[in-house]
């Protein structure tokens, strides 16, 4: 059955896909003749098949690396077997990436091949000058590029590198159909991107395993698919939520589920929620039977086959909705004939004035933040119920500080700051003063490496799972300069100024790929800076230092400067930020655009101020108390010399009843098999390592052996050896 299922998983797939599309096609009307200039029943066909091709081509590619990445033995078999198997798609990928491009631009030309030099002319002004033609054009090269990136990488960072590129190819494929250049353009293109990168994760993860089974070894079979599992469960509902906000777009209302393009829709519907069942089963009980009974991996391969054929039919029904009229005017506000400045600009209408309540109950939702958001709830929550689950506690403080960044970052992506940062500079700024300096700081206070390092077990089969990309992220020798004082200072005061005073803020406010980046800029620069901000503790040291301390509250010094000093500039020297935009926009409520930019301005200068008071207390408080626990280990040495030692000697025979507290710790005792323990930290309100320390490095933390620290108790709550091949 194993061999049938790696022959014939695949090929039911490709079928099934392919008989759906047609269907669907014939059932949409996506292949009817064109009233005017139609180019032939070969492209009406042949472009959908070619799409269809180019989606499964890249989700196997994409969803082959991902699961390589993090769910096989880089020391097996299987590793090299899974990269050559994502390089045949990848090749796959661009070719039929080619052939689309072509079929598209003979559809939309209206014409048939020549070989005169008009249409070559006429192909290459499509290609660079039309969005629709570079959309296709970076697929191409994108796909090229993993191709030849596949055929030349083995490592770990590269093989994580490759797949990242590939998803890039994503993008433009979002950006295409009915998404681009229509009504609810940035909604359409994130919840198309989401629902690609969901699908490509899920279909093509289940499609490398069916292929590499041959070279997996029986016994890690078990531990691989539960890892794929996990990986279905998240995109599964990823899929489902991108979906749904698509099909509302494209949609509208209930009866439209009436029309072709919706039974298209309600079709694929009920592929996904049967995907879903297959996969609740098959994590319920295949998987349990697979460890348990040897005759259960029939039943596990059965399902994989069925599985692969009810994704084929989402497949085809997906490719032929690209191709179907949508029931719902798709007409984007800039383009209809009498439109305010506002959807000119932006394609959305100008937001009421927002008024004392408009300011907390104006939600425009971005559904990637807010997947991100519910991602890093889940996951800091899974990581505490696993720590409970073992008899250990975190922090209540910690949990607390996790989850008002969680609200803050969904404010700042998705509330009403979001709903009119295209149109006040002053919500623009706060939106980014959230982003930037208020959720990174909450996330030091969460301490989320840690909670990684003694929640989750280390593999030991050559695989790379949490644990160890956290580790390979810390140790990462590019992330570990950013974290050193000089450049994350710089870096943090720098990024408000590149921002607001370059062309950055245009891009960020008219498109929505540039928005996204811009906010995860700022994200990732708060999160590298204020972390070492906020610690006064040397590289390679323990414990905070005078010198250390100075370094960080100039440090501060430096940031708030250029912070006040930006806001002091938009009160008036800068004049009107990005005026042809903000300055256009037509509003006829709130105030004056300068003077909304003064009370920008004011946000800033206010989070400067507050920043450096902020850094000044954690550094001195950090100081007093470390300088505190010093004294009090100095004393405690000098008592213990003053002890004869056969004093010493009975004291420090070990207690086997109870647990001890030693330096606000937990430590286990051993009476009846206790494993209860305490991730305490080794004061109460600060941690007591810096991000550019030795002492911060998980391998570091692994070998400290000195009793009452966090490292024991993360070992007290590891489990053994044998337990790591099917560690998360």
């Amino acid at each position: 059955m194993n061999r049938i299922a790696r022959t014939i998983g695949p090929a039911v797939l490709l079928l099934a896909a392919f008989f759906s599309l047609l269907i669907a096609l014939v059932v949409g009307g996506g292949a009817n003749p064109a009233l005017i200039a139609d180019p032939g029943a070969a492209v009406r066909f042949g472009l959908p098949i070619a799409r269809m091709i180019v989606d499964l081509a890249a989700a196997a590619t994409i969803g082959g690396l991902a699961l390589a990445t993090i769910g096989f033995s880089r020391t097996a078999r299987e590793w090299d077997r899974a990269i050559d198997v994502a390089a045949g798609a990848a090749g796959v990928w661009t070719v039929a990436s080619v052939v689309a491009t072509f079929f598209t631009f003979l559809s939309v030309a209206g014409s048939q091949v020549s070989l005169d030099e008009q249409f070559g002319q006429s192909m290459g002004v499509f290609l660079t000058g039309t969005d629709l033609g570079l959309a296709w054009l970076v697929t191409v090269l994108v796909a090229a590029a993993v191709t030849v990136l596949c055929f030349a990488v083995r490592s770990r960072g590269m093989v994580a590198l490759t797949a990242g590129v590939s998803m890039v190819g994503l993008i433009p494929l979002a950006q295409q159909g009915h998404a681009a250049g229509t009504a609810s353009h940035d909604a359409a293109v994130t919840a198309l991107g989401l629902h690609l990168v969901g699908a490509a994760l899920w279909v093509g993860g289940l499609v490398m395993l069916a292929l590499v089974r041959p070279v997996l070894d029986a016994d890690r079979l078990p531990f691989v698919v539960g890892r794929y599992s996990s990986i279905a469960l998240g995109c599964f509902v990823l899929v489902a939520v991108s979906g749904t906000a698509s099909a509302q777009i494209r949609v509208g209302t209930f009866p439209n589920l009436l029309t072709p393009y919706g039974i298209l829709v309600l079709v694929k519907i009920g592929a996904i929620v049967a995907m879903g069942v297959l996969g609740a089963v098959q994590r319920r009980r295949a998987i349990r039977a697979l460890s348990t009974r040897p005759e259960g991996r029939r039943t596990f391969w059965v399902l994989v086959v069925t599985e692969l054929a009810v994704m084929g039919v989402a497949s085809g029904f997906a490719a032929a909705l690209g191709r179907t009229e949508t029931p719902t005017d798709q007409i984007a506000l800039s383009k209809t004939t009498d439109p305010t400045p506002a959807e000119l600009l932006t394609d959305d209408p100008l937001p009421h004035a927002p008024g004392a309540w408009g300011w907390l109950t104006a939600w425009n939702v971005d559904l990637f933040w807010l997947m991100a958001a519910v991602l890093l709830a889940a996951t800091y929550t899974a990581g505490v119920v696993r720590l409970r689950r073992r008899g250990a506690t975190w922090p209540v403080r910690r949990q607390v500080a996790a989850g008002i960044a969680v609200v803050c970052l969904v404010l700042a992506t998705s509330g009403s700051l979001h709903t009119y940062d295209r149109f006040l500079v002053s919500a623009n700024v706060g939106a980014h003063v959230l982003l930037g300096l208020v959720v990174p700081a909450l996330a030091w206070a969460a301490a989320p490496v840690r909670l990684v390092r003694a929640a989750v077990h280390p593999r030991d089969d050559g695989s790379t799972g949490v644990r160890e990309w956290t580790g390979v992220l810390v140790d990462n020798a590019v992330v570990r300069y950013l974290v050193q004082p000089f450049p994350a200072f710089v870096l943090l005061a720098a990024v408000w100024w590149v921002y607001f005073d370059t062309q950055v803020l245009r891009w960020s406010v008219s498109d929505p790929t540039g928005r996204t980046v811009v906010d995860v800029v700022f994200l990732l620069v708060g999160i590298i800076a204020l972390p070492g901000l906020l610690t006064p503790v040397a590289a390679g040291a323990g414990r905070a230092s005078r010198s250390a301390a100075v370094v960080r509250i100039v440090g501060g010094v430096v940031v708030a400067a250029g912070l006040v000093s930006l806001g002091v500039a938009m009160r008036g020297p800068l004049g009107l930020l990005q005026a042809s935009w903000f300055g256009a926009m037509g509003r006829t409520w709130g105030p004056d655009p300068l003077v909304d930019q003064a009370r920008g301005g004011a946000v800033l200068v206010v989070a400067g101020v507050a920043l450096l008071v902020l850094v000044v207390v954690v550094v001195l408080v950090r100081l007093r108390r470390d300088g505190a626990a010093t004294a009090a280990g100095a004393g405690a040495g000098a008592s213990r010399s003053a002890v004869p030692r056969s004093v010493r000697d009975e004291a420090a025979a070990p207690d086997h009843g109870t647990d001890v507290e030693h330096g606000g710790r937990m430590v286990r005792g051993r009476d009846h098999g206790s494993t209860s323990s305490h991730i305490a930290d080794p004061d109460d309100d600060f941690d007591d390592e810096s991000p550019d320390s030795d002492v911060a490095r998980t391998e570091s933390a692994d070998h400290v052996d000195a009793p009452g620290t966090e490292a024991e108790a993360i070992r007290a709550s590891r489990p053994g050896p044998d337990h790591g091949a099917g560690a998360p």
